[in-house]
C-alpha cells in the first residue's frame, strides 16, 4: 500500500509540473501572439498614416503646381495683351511681379483704342495696384454709376500712351453691367495738390490723371489731366471685361 501510494503521489507531481510548463508556454505563446499583433497593427497603422501623408503631399504639389503654372499663364496671357513697346523696363519688370502678388478682380476695364491703351481698373492707387493696372482714385465716383470717375496711373506704364491723346478721343470704360463711352473735352497739367480736377462737373464724367512730364527722370513735378464727358452707354456682359 505504501508502494502504491509513493507511485501516486509521485505520477500527480509528474502531472503538476507538467501542467505548470504548459501553462507557462501557454502564456509565452498568448504574449507572443500579442505582441506579434501589436506590431503588425502598428505596420498596418504606419502604412495607412504613410499613404495619407503621400497623398496629402501630392496634392499639394499638385496645387502648387496648378497655380504656378495659372499664374504663369496669366502673365503671358496677359502680356501678350499689354503693348509694352512704350514702357519703362522697371515697370514692365513691376507689372510682372504684381500678377503674382495680387489677384483681387478689376472693377472695370478702360480702353483707348485709338492710343493702343486698355486696362484694368481696380480700387485704390497704392504701387502694386498701379503696377498691374490703372486705379480708381478713392473718394471719386464709381465705375458704373453717376459722378465724376477719377482714374489714376503711371505714366512710364499703362499710361504712357496719354501723351499722345486729344480733345474728341474716345475712352470706354467697360464694368460687367455697362459699357459707357466718354469724349474728350479738356486736357490739362496742374501741380499735384490741386485736387479740384476730381470736382463734380455738370454731366457724368471721367477724369484720367498721371504724373507729367512723361519722360522726366525722377519724381514729375506735375500731373497730366484728361477731361471726358459721358457720351452714351450700353448693356454689358461679363465677357465684355476679358
Amino acid at each position: 500500500m505504501a508502494q502504491l501510494l509513493h507511485k501516486a503521489l509521485k505520477e500527480g507531481s509528474s502531472l503538476n509540473i507538467g501542467s505548470d510548463t504548459s501553462r507557462r508556454l501557454e502564456r509565452c505563446l498568448l504574449v507572443a501572439g500579442a505582441i506579434l499583433m501589436a506590431v503588425y497593427g502598428s505596420a498596418l497603422l504606419h502604412r495607412v498614416i504613410s499613404s495619407r501623408i503621400a497623398l496629402w503631399q501630392f496634392e499639394k504639389d499638385q496645387t502648387v503646381a496648378v497655380w504656378k503654372d495659372s499664374s504663369t499663364s496669366r502673365e503671358s496671357k496677359d502680356s501678350g495683351r499689354v503693348d509694352f513697346s512704350l514702357w519703362a523696363e522697371k515697370r514692365i519688370q513691376a507689372y510682372r511681379h504684381s500678377l503674382v502678388s495680387k489677384t483681387d478682380t478689376p472693377v472695370a476695364v478702360l480702353r483707348i483704342k485709338k492710343l493702343g491703351i486698355e486696362a484694368p481698373v481696380f480700387d485704390g492707387t497704392d504701387d502694386l495696384t498701379l503696377n498691374r493696372g490703372v486705379g480708381r482714385i478713392i473718394g471719386s465716383a464709381r465705375p458704373g454709376t453717376l459722378g465724376n470717375i477719377g482714374i489714376a496711373g503711371h505714366r512710364d506704364g499703362f499710361f504712357r500712351g496719354l501723351k499722345n491723346i486729344s480733345v474728341g478721343d474716345d475712352v470706354d470704360l467697360t464694368t460687367t453691367k455697362e459699357e459707357a463711352t466718354y469724349i474728350v473735352n479738356q486736357i490739362e497739367i496742374v501741380s499735384p495738390a490741386d485736387v479740384s480736377v476730381l470736382r463734380s462737373r455738370d454731366a457724368p464724367s471721367l477724369t484720367l490723371v498721371t504724373c507729367y512730364p512723361f519722360y522726366f527722370v525722377g519724381d514729375a513735378p506735375n500731373r497730366f489731366i484728361v477731361h471726358a464727358s459721358l457720351a452714351s452707354t450700353r448693356t454689358s456682359t461679363q465677357e465684355d471685361t476679358r
